[in-house]
């Protein structure tokens, strides 16, 4: 049901580098560009469940298989992974279409403030809520999942630990269903914590939480349940739990099946799927002629940048990053990407909001502007002399030379922006190696470990700040967070942390946009634009599709009678 969380997955991107405006359609007259959806932008195909027959299987794609299912964890902080556990575990609050936070009535009676000094919260627990194994849901497992992600014990591989480390205890309210949380700090994002909630007795311990969820499910407390992990079909098969307490799912199933984004049209065009990403020109024209087919759209979270490493490498040196955010022309890979899109193309030029959210400003500046000229005397300042026209920089007889990770699994247009980039920055005397690896270990090993000079995925559902706020953190030890390419600062942490703590969200608007100059300043990543949300569904198909800032709610989704 709950989506608000980071995906990663790999960039797809349109062909070729052209000037912005209007595309072409398949008659060469120019494509009418409508205008973006508005904030609660949505198309799901809305119908009461009366509308829709028992039965049926809802086929979905994922792009890769996921490495864990304790989505707490860096590997399994991921879209892929996290759209399986919404199906499967206990989501507090569901977003509406707005992103504005309910109490699911599925696992919570109420939560509330009940005190501002210190900062009080009170969760009344659904009595029916319980895990497949027979145990009530309770405040033990909302302490062992505090314990594991206060940032106290290393042992805990955490992807998250805001809102957490600012917990002092975590007690039994006034029952058994009752749960008090007491906070050291004010946290103005309470909602975002404990959701998903994970079982104590599956996490309590260090191995517990870091493998424990490794390629399995042990224990689930949703509407539906784990059939069938088959990693050799590349498949993962739920099915109703015949012991949940809400709604009874429509579906008879829900299947995710492993499909390479190269052949997601194929795929839906071959009745393997039941939805697929329309966005890319090429896919649109195929998919909207399927018979059979809607296309709904909506307004998502959903930003693309790439990703610069400063932990290795020349890209240590801040003023090498800088130049590579000069030398890249994101207009123009803007404008290739745009080319034929039936949409706007929201330009994004900051790293925390997108354009039709409060609080959106341009914190780019210098720091995102095309200007080569301003690369070339940033890689002289930094000891890179040029060697001439069309050659690499050099220093200490050493070439400048950074790769450029590509999941094997990308759309051919994928590998365009890569090679846009590699001609970019030749210019300016950095040569570009690209470099391809299998799609299932372009996350856990290449991504998630930092294991890249260059590369390129998005960050979506961030509806909270605290979701995304992870992938701007330094990194503590080997625990990067989500911040893959370790860029970071105190001063950033700390703007960061203190928007977090104001509940005024004005004021906490202006600590996220300073912090968002910071990270312009420093060379965190390069933003390039806000994605829309265009897929593709079979038309019977009901409440499913371009939810926008909605959670979805699997309870609902089934087959028109």
């Amino acid at each position: 049901m709950r989506r608000s969380t980071v995906t990663a997955l790999a960039t797809a991107l349109s062909a070729g580098l052209v000037l912005a405006g209007c595309g072409s359609s398949d008659d060469g007259k120019p494509v009418k560009k409508q205008a973006a959806p508005a904030v609660d932008g949505q198309d799901v195909n809305p119908h009461p469940v009366s509308d829709l027959k028992q039965g049926g299987t809802l086929k979905m794609g994922l792009s890769t298989w996921p490495a864990n299912f304790n989505w707490n964890t860096p590997d399994g902080f991921n879209g892929d992974a996290t759209e399986v556990d919404g199906a499967l575990l206990p989501d507090l609050f569901d977003n509406d279409a707005k992103g504005a936070q309910h109490v699911n009535p599925n696992f919570l009676t109420s939560a509330k403030v009940v005190s501002t000094d210190p900062q009080v919260v009170e969760y009344e627990l659904n009595p029916k809520a319980e895990w497949s194994d027979g145990k009530p849901l309770s405040w033990k497992d909302f302490a062992a999942q505090w314990k594991a992600l206060n940032n106290t014990d290393k042992r805990y591989e955490a992807a998250v630990t805001d809102g957490y480390e600012q917990i002092s205890k975590v007690e039994q309210g006034k029952d058994a269903h009752g749960v008090t949380i007491t906070f050291a700090k004010p946290y103005a994002e309470w909602k975002s914590l404990f959701d998903a909630l994970y079982p104590a007795a599956y996490i309590d311990t260090p191995d517990k939480f870091n493998k424990g969820w490794v390629q399995k499910f042990p224990v689930t407390a949703n509407a539906f349940k784990i059939k069938q992990i088959d990693r050799t079909a590349q498949t993962i098969t739920v099915v109703p739990d015949p012991d949940w307490w809400g709604p009874k799912p429509k579906l008879d199933s829900v299947v995710y099946r492993i499909i390479d984004f190269t052949a997601s049209t194929e795929a839906y065009l071959n009745k393997e799927v039941d939805q697929a990403t329309a966005l890319l020109p090429e896919d649109y024209k195929r998919l909207a002629k399927a018979p059979g087919t809607d296309i709904r759209r909506g307004a998502r979270w959903d930003e693309v940048h790439i990703a610069l490493n400063g932990a290795r490498g020349p890209l240590k040196d801040v003023r090498v990053r800088q130049a590579i955010g000069n030398a890249i022309d994101r207009k123009g890979i803007n404008a290739a990407f745009s080319k034929d899109l039936s949409f706007e193309l929201k330009p994004l030029d900051n790293h925390l909001f997108m354009p039709n959210q409060v609080g959106y400003q341009d914190n780019s500046g210098a720091y995102g502007r095309f200007d080569p000229e301003r690369a070339g005397k940033l890689l002289d300042a930094a000891g890179w002399t040029s060697s001439g026209e069309g050659g690499p920089r050099t220093k200490g007889g050493r070439e400048l030379t950074l790769d450029y990770t590509l999941s094997a699994g990308s759309a051919s247009s994928a590998l365009d922006q890569a090679e846009l980039v590699q001609q970019q920055l030749a210019t300016v005397g950095v040569k570009v190696a690209i470099k391809k690896v299998p799609a299932n270990d372009f996350f856990p090993k290449f991504v998630n470990t930092g294991n890249f000079d260059l590369t390129s995925f998005r960050n979506v559902d961030a509806v909270f700040k605290s979701v995304v706020t992870p992938t701007f953190v330094q990194p503590q030890g080997k625990n990067l967070f989500q911040n893959y390419g370790s860029v970071g600062s105190p001063k950033i942490d700390a703007l960061l942390k203190k928007a977090l703590q104001t509940p005024d969200p004005t004021e906490a608007n202006k600590l996220y946009n300073e912090a968002d100059k910071e990270l312009w300043r420093l060379g965190h990543s390069i933003e390039l634009y806000q994605r829309p949300q265009i897929v593709a569904v079979r038309s019977g198909l009901a409440n499913y599709g371009a939810e926008g800032l909605a959670s979805r709610d699997y309870t609902k989704i089934g087959w028109l009678k």
